[in-house]
């Protein structure tokens, strides 16, 4: 077994109610405080450029789905009484990016639902994903493939972006270079840009910063990693050796049976070295915490840190899933676990809830799921309870391995880009993506008509050819829920119910 060694002390290197909600307030109704969070009408003066050029793909995949006659929150409830997208008679921007959505949605349900305008529907499941499947995030035949958005005045056809998806990546890397290379890296500014996706080049840094891992002082940087990895180094030299010892005995044993098996599919986790590194991390975490200790699922959250910062110490055009890291420095790797033990346990610091006694994070959780799918989909809701099919034998692995086992690895960092991104995300706005992503299912699982069906499905929902294209789909939906539900808590209140606690209504 590779032995850790100290490294050297100078070493550096959705909108998913029934209902849109109100756009003005009744006149009984008292003015409210100002609260410390964000609001529904904070949001609705935050997004009149909500979709910009970064957010093309995703507007395009959307539209694409509205004329091929699939049913989404949009479609369900735009008016076709609202304006046109764009700007208004006077020439002025819509107060309201959401409205705006909404309208565009409109418009092309209007359009797929003209003469001459076949609508496709395909009622198997697997039909309606593959049409999907071969769509490649920036891909340059994409904007040829979708609709783009309607222009303000044009008739006919709606027009195609002048924007390329290679010049839209190209703008981004720039974006992402300028925020980087400031003296005092703006924070929110990164969060604002990495919300839709992190060019795979800065991701490592930008994970580590929006962490908490590093500092947005530039010129602490390389000081911060060289006391972090040598502090973990020194955790390493006080606990790895206990590991044998009666009372670490189980959990070092539960460790090793659970490495093994996670990622089976990926060539790089199957490699001896880095189930070692998987391991020592691990045993390490759970020492130090005793509060909750090593819980099962727990070492798929380690997965997506070291593949993104594994990536640093390789080939720019190497496949980072199947390198074979014997041939990386043995200080690079002792760098790569340090920097993944930090992160990862930034990240269990904000969800630590969910794997303490009982579990009592995930259940709040899965209640509040619950209770968020009945709002949003009902007659989805009532057929899994007509099957007595409940939300804890399905949404319990959602909530344990954050949507780990659902998705592939790829998909899992194209989310973790947002999750990162938001206040509390692993947390509140996971509930958001969990409910987006089982409705996204919605149609595929009403057609099953028994108990065995549902949950064969549920436990093995079609995304193995998923790309960025369906992720940014999911998290359109969540954010328009969260913001919905945001600046309405009550909504969560049924009777029976538990409260919505405060991070999970604003965040």
């Amino acid at each position: 077994m590779a032995v850790f060694q100290r490294p050297a002390q100078n070493s550096g290197a959705v909108f998913g109610a029934q209902h849109p909600p109100r756009q003005d307030k009744p006149q009984s109704r008292k003015k409210e405080k100002s609260r410390g969070r964000d609001s529904f009408q904070d949001f609705q003066e935050k997004t009149n450029d909500a979709w910009d050029d970064g957010d093309d793909d995703v507007l395009m995949m959307s539209s694409h789905n509205h004329l091929h006659g699939s049913v989404s929150f949009n479609s369900r409830l735009a008016k076709p009484d609202q304006a046109p997208v764009g700007r208004t008679s006077s020439g002025a921007a819509p107060k309201s990016g959401l409205n705006s959505f909404a309208a565009r949605d409109t418009a092309l349900a209007q359009s797929a639902s003209a003469p001459n305008t076949p609508s496709h529907h395909h009622p198997h499941h697997h039909q309606r994903l593959r049409g999907a499947s071969g769509v490649t995030s920036g891909s340059s035949s994409t904007a040829g493939r979708f609709p783009a958005r309607v222009v303000p005045g044009a008739t006919g056809a709606p027009q195609i972006p002048s924007l390329s998806a290679a010049d839209r990546d190209t703008s981004k890397r720039e974006k992402f270079a300028v925020l980087l290379q400031a003296q005092q890296v703006d924070l929110d500014e990164l969060r604002k840009l990495s919300w839709s996706g992190i060019v795979s080049k800065c991701r490592p840094v930008v994970w580590k910063l929006l962490s908490g891992y590093l500092p947005p002082f530039a010129e602490r940087h390389e000081s911060t990693l060289e006391r972090k990895r040598t502090e973990y180094c020194n955790y390493v030299e006080q606990y790895y050796s206990t590991r044998h010892q009666e009372i670490h005995q189980e959990t070092y044993r539960q460790i090793q049976t659970d490495v093994p098996r996670m990622s089976p599919l990926i060539p790089l986790f199957q490699q001896e070295l880095v189930q070692e590194i998987f391991e020592r991390l691990l045993y390490i975490w759970s020492i130090r915490h005793p509060a909750s200790g090593y819980v099962q699922g727990i070492n798929d959250l380690v997965t997506p840190f070291f593949i993104v910062f594994l990536s640093e110490y390789v080939p720019d055009d190497a496949n980072v899933e199947s390198v074979d890291v014997s041939s990386i420095k043995s200080t690079s790797l002792q760098h790569l676990e340090a920097d993944c033990f930090w992160c990862f346990s930034r990240l269990l610091d904000g969800i630590q809830d969910n794997y303490t006694f009982a579990q009592p994070g995930i259940q709040t959780r899965i209640n509040l799921l619950k209770e968020l799918v009945s709002r949003i989909d009902n007659g989805l809701h009532r057929h899994l309870e007509r099957h007595k099919v409940e939300y804890l034998q399905f949404s319990f692995r959602w909530m344990n391995n954050l949507l780990m086992r659902e998705l592939p690895l790829r998909c899992v960092i194209r989310l973790w880009d947002t999750y990162l991104s938001e206040p509390d995300g692993f947390a509140s706005f996971h509930l958001y993506v969990c409910a987006a992503f089982l409705t996204r299912f919605s149609q595929e699982l009403q057609y099953e008509r028994d108990f065995h069906g549902l949950m064969l499905m549920l436990q093995n929902l079609p995304t193995l050819h998923w790309t960025d294209v369906e992720i940014g789909l999911v998290l359109a939906e969540a954010y328009r829920l969260k913001y919905t539900f945001a600046d309405a808590p009550k909504h969560f209140r049924h009777e029976g119910a538990a409260p919505l606690p405060p991070n999970a209504a604003a965040d």
